[in-house]
């Protein structure tokens, strides 16, 4: 099986040189170091914001439901109590079922902006079903709007990974979308998309996302993770060098390949750090 990852390069060891030239240098290095990093963060923001974007369509119909429950249930109320003998306990359903529907937006409203939000990687030991579990709601919007029969596939008893959550979720989202605009293969029923966690052999969690595509040439996969390289005819070639970045900052891997009986298949692989032992944490 043909499998294409890009790992985390090893950091070249500081030459420990004190010379005026060698101290010029490191400083050119640092002010590089410094400008490289300010422009992937506004890269890393303009690629959320165009995942948003590009998600509106779905976003606009997840917002529309409970929006619309809110007014015909608040519609139900104007009635009920228009009545002479108005029944209060159906009206205080309707209420509750109202402030139910209005926690629901406040829901997608609040995950969007947190995919939105410019910070600098935060990352926390989190659970990544949960993490994943967050955008459902986004993610079978996006698969209503491409009429694709999206899956959930998610292992049970994970370990905890160390990640910045609104980072991981932004390369899902973008590798969700790809799947979904994934030319489907001629004589396919019905597109289909699959997002599935699991424990890798190495001990690493890995989440993967499947899709019932043409799937990729071999040239292709050899460019998959190049700046501006990409298979659609309207696409930046972005958002897999960005996502690729996010991952191998957190020591992970971002890999590609064949889905069975086809497709493509794009997996992240994220490290399970070791729990610590009292003698980690040093005698009290």
């Amino acid at each position: 099986m043909d499998v294409m990852t890009r790992k985390t390069d090893p950091s070249p060891e500081s030459s420990g040189s004190s010379a005026p030239g060698a101290r010029s240098k490191a400083a050119d290095g640092d002010s590089q170091s410094i400008a490289a990093g300010v422009l992937h963060g506004r890269m890393l923001q303009v690629s959320r914001l165009a995942t948003i974007g590009e998600m509106a369509a779905g976003v606009a119909h997840e917002l529309n439901q409970p929006l619309t429950a809110i007014a015909n249930y608040a519609q139900a109320c104007e009635r009920l109590l228009g009545r002479p003998d108005a029944d209060l306990e159906s009206v205080r359903g309707a209420l509750c079922e109202i402030a139910a529907q209005a926690v629901r937006a406040g829901d997608i409203l609040h995950r969007l902006r947190s995919l939105a939000r410019t910070q600098s990687m935060r990352r926390e030991h989190a659970e990544v079903n949960a993490m994943v579990e967050d955008i459902r709601d986004l993610i079978l919007a996006d698969g209503r709007v491409h009429r694709a029969r999206i899956q959930f596939e998610l292992a049970e008893r994970l370990p905890l990974v160390s990640m910045d959550t609104a980072q991981i979720q932004h390369v899902i989202l973008n590798l969700v979308r790809n799947g979904l605009e994934a030319p489907a293969e001629a004589g396919a029923e019905e597109r289909e998309l699959t997002l599935r966690t699991s424990a890798a052999p190495d001990g690493d969690v890995e989440i993967a996302i499947l899709d019932n595509g043409v799937g990729l040439s071999p040239e292709a996969t050899e460019r998959l993770f190049d700046p501006f390289f990409s298979t659609k005819p309207e696409g930046t070639g972005l958002g897999l060098a960005i996502s690729n970045t996010i991952v191998r900052a957190h020591g992970g891997s971002l890999g590609y390949r064949p889905n069975t009986p086809r497709g493509a298949c794009f997996y992240i692989r994220l490290p399970v750090e070791a729990p610590r032992t009292n003698s980690d944490r040093g005698s009290p």
